[in-house]
């Protein structure tokens, strides 16, 4: 859930006890995303300095995002930004999150590859949606990745491969060393809710 959402008008929290799913605030702006095995998470983090010409407000970085991942999806359907959304067409399969400062910028995006349909039911139609989403429902305004693209690893390829297109080094790293990092002390502002 983004930092301002508040769980009830959200969440169907009696539904999401059941199978005792955690309820997590992340520090970042945006919706609430149903997170399991098959979502795909790309988190861009950016001094303004890297990229002069993106000013570090919402528009523009999201501005910058389409045309950062325009390589990654067009080539398996009719890949679009609609508001904050990736879709295809007029089916979303990845929502943003942002959290911007002066001189730094971090776009969140979770990418749904998959998901069980019976984890969607547990979220309740948001107040605040996008024009385009009209009154569908989760399941009629959602889309897979799995439908469109040939596998999972073709699409963190893709994604390397636009970083590197696009004049960013990138470095592999495991998963034992990405632990070690997070081992170190730092500013912890996720908080769960529920479980």
């Amino acid at each position: 859930m983004g930092i301002s959402g508040k769980p009830e008008e959200l969440i169907h929290m009696s539904a999401a006890r059941s199978p005792k799913v955690q309820v997590i605030k992340r520090f970042s702006g945006g919706g609430t995303v149903v997170v399991d095995q098959d979502t795909v998470f790309a988190t861009l983090i950016m001094q303004a300095s890297a990229l002069p010409d993106v000013e570090c407000y919402p528009r523009p970085v999201m501005r910058w995002s389409e045309s950062f991942y325009s390589p990654v999806f067009a080539p398996y359907g009719p890949f679009q930004l609609q508001e904050h959304d990736y879709v295809f067409g007029e089916r979303k399969f990845g929502g943003n999150a942002q959290a911007i400062t002066k001189q730094r910028w971090l776009h969140h995006t979770s990418l749904l590859w998959d998901f069980q349909e019976r984890h969607m039911a547990l979220l309740k139609h948001p107040s605040k949606i996008p024009a385009y989403r009209g009154e569908r429902s989760h399941l009629e305004f959602l889309c897979k990745l799995r439908d469109f693209m040939p596998s999972r690893d073709s699409l963190l390829d893709s994604i390397a491969g636009s970083l590197q297109t696009s004049g960013f080094h990138t470095q592999e790293t495991s998963l034992a060393e990405a632990e070690q990092v997070l081992s170190r002390d730092h500013i912890k502002s996720t908080q769960v809710l529920a479980s």
